[in-house]
């Protein structure tokens, strides 16, 4: 679905990512890791076209992005769910939701994706009127990945989507990527929590200093010495 093909970028005279490449099959959960710093926010900027290529190309469903403006992207199926809580604090849930559908001209699909996601989150539908700014940590970040199925994406990106949340709800966030993964839905994961990401997916790349250092089977990843010392505190 997705081709990364030794693509670098660079902010202003720092290079972020040099000759790096990955690949995401339709319907894998495929995590990314790496330390802060290492160009794992990056990498998604760049196939959200946030960030513009330096070299290389990306790829999706054959089509190249090349120039592809980030409101085309999001049409075509890729959508970030950002790290930091981007919501849009002064308008309401719903309101926050609504704006995730944009690019969907066909209005009358609309209200039958919000009650999915009203369905998946059902706090959300609770808090439907309140201020997006009052809620909490954890309804923010269900907030947020709402927002981003608002737009009825093909690939699902999340960055760090555990950051700052309790254990009970890191558990119930995995939990739901896990459930709209089953749903069809192709992912790639950056995420702090290497130990979670590498269980709840099938393939992982690790990033170090912008470049691709492993890739492999997860499960293969976890038993990898280099990986245990560096991020399973093995």
């Amino acid at each position: 679905m997705l081709e990364v093909e030794n693509i670098s970028a660079s902010y202003g005279a720092v290079r972020a990512l040099e000759q790096t490449s990955l690949r995401i099959a339709q319907q894998e959960i495929v995590c990314l890791l790496g330390a802060n710093g290492a160009g794992k926010t990056t990498m998604l900027n760049c196939i959200s076209g946030v960030l513009p290529l330096a070299a290389g190309r990306i790829r999706f469903e054959g089509q190249d992005l090349a120039h592809s403006s980030v409101d085309k992207i999001v049409a075509m199926g890729i959508v970030q769910v950002p790290e930091g809580r981007e919501i849009f604090p002064h308008l309401s849930t719903a309101d926050n939701l609504m704006l995730g559908a944009w690019t969907q001209r066909n209005r009358s699909n609309w209200r039958a994706q919000m009650e999915y996601v009203y369905d998946l989150f059902p706090r959300l539908r609770e808090r439907t009127a309140q201020m997006a700014g009052t809620l909490s940590g954890g309804e923010q970040q269900m907030l947020l990945i709402g927002r981003a199925l608002m737009a009825k994406p093909k690939l699902l990106m999340f960055d760090e989507p555990s950051l700052g949340l309790s254990p009970l709800l890191v558990q119930l966030v995995f939990d739901i990527i896990r459930k709209i993964h089953t749903q069809g839905m192709t992912v790639l994961l950056v995420e702090q929590n290497a130990r979670m990401a590498l269980h709840s997916s099938q393939r992982g790349y690790i990033l170090e200093n912008g470049e691709m250092k492993l890739s492999g089977v997860s499960s293969d990843l976890s038993q990898n010495p280099q990986v245990q010392a560096a991020y399973l505190g093995a």
